[in-house]
């Protein structure tokens, strides 16, 4: 059981880190609520470590640190670790998907950038669709269906922050739109990033961002009413929540270089209003040609590893991989920081 003081930082974190969360996690029944808010809030600050700081390589090489010991039952003295590995050892945490977070921070502070489509997919996956999957097991749903709708809204949420976030992540030397499309526009991606524009191309580029997140969106509504009854309202809501910020997307223009996409607290109450009418209306039974889908490919290790509530857990040799690469560049950053105290 997650220890109330601990359980009252991750709350207090959400509600002024994550507002469209914390207001979608409103309508989840408390026996998920409370295991969601610790695991977001985890993965937040995960984040937040990564994003918040030049030195990118330390922040991820630190996390991997955290979760060995959140997985060894020994988590760091701090509320959200302590917290998470609650978490982790009553809802048997598959490791594979914090891992799949950890691979995608470490995607981050490795600058990578992604050509096509399927791999900004495979890098959304990571990042928000590894959350999805938890978030299912947190509601003890371990179906592959439904997990990989869950999966599509991860994405279909992670595009959205992109496309949201076009002009400060370029500002802060961030570029996430697939290079393939820049290059089909005749966008010069250094160009953009020294001084960037919402020119037509890059309005044309937020669209496109924005279909992929509709299709995902409609992809994971199937799995919503396959979901725990009392579980519905809140995921229903986190899909409304987020799509309404792609919304604002679009009402500026795709504009989202100048300006930054905001939802206000009204039109968040009237999508959690939605959230419970949908779900009184959730009793009919989905498209079966949707739910049964196969993953999408980026996303079906999540799906897999998901399904098993137990298995040998090993990290894959691609986040080995990556995590020497930063382990390297640590060490060789060390010297210097030393001679230059």
């Amino acid at each position: 059981m997650i220890a109330q003081s601990d359980l009252d930082h991750c709350r207090e974190a959400i509600r002024t880190g994550s507002l469209s969360f914390h207001a979608a996690s409103r309508l989840l029944p408390g026996k998920v609520r409370d295991p969601a808010l610790a695991l977001y809030a985890f993965c937040r600050l995960a984040d937040d470590a990564v994003d918040d700081t030049d030195d990118k390589a330390p922040a991820v090489l630190g996390l991997r640190d955290r979760l060995d010991l959140v997985y060894a039952g020994r988590p760091r003295n701090a509320p959200a670790d302590r917290a998470f590995a609650a978490v982790v050892q009553d809802f048997e945490m598959p490791r594979a998907l914090p891992d799949a977070l950890l691979e995608g921070l470490a995607w981050d502070a490795s600058g990578r950038r992604y050509e096509t489509l399927s791999d900004l997919r495979s890098y959304c996956a990571r990042v928000a669709s590894a959350v999805g999957a938890m978030m299912c097991v947190l509601m003890r749903v371990r179906d592959a269906d439904a997990l990989a709708r869950a999966c599509d809204l991860g994405l279909a949420m992670q595009l959205t922050n992109i496309a949201r976030d076009i002009g400060e992540d370029a500002r802060a030397g961030r570029l996430y739109l697939p290079l393939e499309w820049m290059n089909a526009e005749g966008l010069q991606p250094e160009a953009f990033l020294a001084n960037p524009k919402p020119d037509p191309r890059v309005k044309r580029l937020t669209r496109r961002l924005l279909d992929e997140a509709d299709e995902m969106y409609v992809r994971s509504e199937s799995g919503v009413p396959v979901l725990p009854l009392s579980s519905r309202p809140g995921i229903y809501a986190a899909r409304h929540v987020y799509a309404g910020i792609g919304g604002a997307v679009v009402r500026h223009g795709y504009d989202s270089v100048n300006q930054r996409a905001r939802t206000t607290g009204r039109q968040k109450l009237g999508w959690l209003a939605l959230s419970m009418l949908r779900t009184a209306a959730s009793v009919v039974w989905p498209n079966p040609a949707v739910l049964y889908a196969p993953p999408l490919p980026e996303v079906a290790f999540l799906v897999d590893a998901a399904a098993r509530k137990s298995g040998r857990f090993s990290r894959s040799d691609a986040l080995f991989s990556v995590l020497a690469q930063l382990e390297a560049k640590d060490r060789g950053r060390r010297p210097l920081d030393r001679a230059g105290a």
